[in-house]
């Protein structure tokens, strides 16, 4: 698994439920957020103990590699997939010399994206090593039939036997997937969120290249660029605002003057984008800068026919869209939530960097 990290501070430099809670199958408790959902406001001190970096834990960059994606359905009969989730909780950077303790499955963000056919059976191993984790995790699939998505049958605590689950993949359609125990908001935005790519019988159309992107708020008792380790803020949670929005768990990490830089594309080529947003709170305006959607799969639905030339949609937390760019001329394409004030200040800008030969037909610069 492939993952990654960022090197820049602003877009400027980049770009020119405590209580008893029981919603999708999550557990109930009556601790406070510092006990029932991890450190919540507790001091730097305190906050790390037992908890290693990244790199010690062997996830490197806790961002997880756009071009990692599964290859296309090349099968035509239904088939069971044996899939492990591991969660990794891991203290990473958000941008240079800022970090927060993340929350992960398999240590990156968002989580590995898992592509499947409509009619397959997926066979889930589900862990929660004590090693690398304080907290109890689930994973609650919005593309399950079942109590909680299965959040219910894969609730374990840290050292916990794995959780199994089987499950039958009934509807095509790219939907998410994340963690639902009782502080749901906080994992969330530490990070628990992935998708799960299920095709129709008859597949997807062949495109060049695909790409995968998952936006988040990031909560933190800091404020955005402030140098230190900052800590999960349930205020600030509770009110909506946040201290990043982040691509990929980290800020602008993939532009020009991020240490990863931008993705790649050429000329000519036609790309699909699966952008997931975990939210846990914001609706993204999902644009990409210099281009449209030509073919747009709202809400993750597949099997209707596409929207055509969308400048912009807007992203319920809690969903994954796909959407297809023809590239007819070189230069960069910014994928951004067009809340703009979350591009500039917070964090929401990742960059297609399309190369080739100029096409004065479409685009000229005389």
């Amino acid at each position: 698994m492939t993952t990654t990290t960022i090197n820049r501070r602003s877009f400027i430099q980049a770009a020119g439920a405590t209580g008893a809670v029981a919603v999708a199958g999550c557990l109930t408790t009556d601790a406070p957020p510092s006990e029932a959902g991890g450190n919540g406001n507790a001091d730097a001190d305190d906050g790390d103990q037992g908890l290693p970096p990244a790199e010690e834990v062997g996830v490197g960059h806790i961002a997880a590699d756009p071009t990692d994606v599964p290859p296309p359905v090349d099968w035509d009969e239904p088939r069971t997939h044996e899939i492990t989730l591991e969660t990794i909780e891991v203290v990473a950077e958000v941008e240079p010399d800022v970090t927060v303790e993340y929350m992960t499955y398999d240590g990156q963000i968002p989580g590995p994206m898992i592509r499947v056919r409509e009619g397959d059976t997926i066979d889930l191993t589900f862990e929660v090593p004590d090693e690398h984790n304080r907290d109890t995790h689930n994973v609650d699939f919005h593309a399950v039939y079942g109590p909680g998505g299965g959040a219910v049958a894969t609730t374990i605590a840290p050292g916990d036997e794995p959780a199994r689950l089987r499950f039958k993949t009934k509807y095509p359609g790219v939907h998410i997937y994340h963690c639902a125990v009782p502080n749901m908001d906080q994992h969330i935005s530490l990070g628990m969120f992935g998708a799960i790519l299920v095709e129709p019988k008859e597949g997807l159309p062949e495109v060049d290249r695909e790409f995968y992107f998952g936006q988040h708020e990031l909560y933190t008792n800091g404020d955005t660029g402030e140098d230190g380790h900052h800590h999960f803020d349930f205020d600030a949670s509770a009110d909506e605002d946040p201290t990043y929005v982040l691509m990929n768990g980290e800020a602008y990490g993939f532009t020009e003057d991020g240490q990863h830089g931008p993705v790649e594309a050429e000329v000519g080529e036609t790309v699909r984008v699966y952008f997931a947003n975990g939210g846990p709170n914001f609706t993204s305006a999902l644009h990409p800068i210099g281009n449209v959607w030509s073919r747009f799969y709202r809400d993750g639905d597949l099997l209707s026919e596409p929207a055509r030339n969308v400048e912009t949609s807007p992203i319920a937390p809690g969903t994954v869209v796909a959407g297809e760019m023809e590239l007819p001329v070189p230069g960069p394409i910014k994928i951004v939530d067009h809340a703009l004030s979350r591009v500039v200040n917070k964090g929401a800008l990742a960059v297609i960097d399309v190369q080739g030969d100029p096409n004065p037909d479409v685009y000229d610069e005389p």
